[in-house]
């Protein structure tokens, strides 16, 4: 890819601070049309990039909003020239990719900061009317979709030959475990690293 014209970079601003006000549950819930915009309509990034940068920043201690960090650096990379999976060797490489970095950011920062801020002193002083409660409730559902859209496509490039079939299979039994049990996730997530890093699945 080549280097980006300021238009493009504003273009990637204005589009992941719409996302922003979209990103109820998280950012994480945007992250289809963020692989549909950045992978397939404007091919600025690989999807191995996309789907490698969510599974780093989930590995990652800290909050999951550092995928749109990896995902900005990932693209000013491309826009300094540099092929996927080869790390910048000149300042102007880090540079883009720094640039990336703060416009991926502030973009899908500063619109649902601002929007939450005044939301939530809106909805605290409120939070007896009929209304709010509803709307509280009502929001349950479309988080849950968002975020069944997410593992979809993050899901989808694995082909359905015995190996991905167990981490289908892993997947079904730990969904049924965190629903249906009281054991909490994060036992569950260690087994199945634990599980991963023996080879089993």
């Amino acid at each position: 890819m080549s280097a980006l014209p300021p238009v493009q970079w504003l273009d990637l601003f204005l589009h992941f601070a719409l996302l922003s006000l979209l990103s109820i549950g998280g950012a994480i819930t945007t992250a289809p049309d963020m692989q549909r915009y950045l992978v397939v309509e404007r091919n600025w990034i690989s999807n191995e990039q996309f789907t490698s940068s969510i599974a780093l920043s989930q590995a990652a201690p800290g909050p999951n909003i550092l995928f749109v960090a990896l995902l900005g650096w990932n693209i000013g990379l491309g826009a300094a020239g540099v092929p996927p999976g080869t790390a910048a060797t000149t300042w102007q490489a880090y540079a883009l990719a720094l640039g990336g970095v703060g416009v991926a950011m502030a973009g899908i920062l500063v619109p649902s900061t601002t929007l939450t801020f005044m939301a939530t002193r809106w909805g605290h002083r409120n939070r007896d009317l009929r209304g709010v409660r509803a709307f509280k409730q009502g929001m349950a559902p479309i988080v849950i979709a968002l975020l069944v859209a997410t593992g979809w496509i993050l899901a989808a490039n694995h082909k359905a030959d015995t190996h991905h079939l167990a981490l289908w299979a892993l997947t079904g039994i730990t969904t049924l475990l965190v629903w249906k049990t009281k054991i909490h996730l994060l036992w569950l997530l260690a087994a199945g690293a634990i599980a991963g890093w023996m080879g089993w699945v």
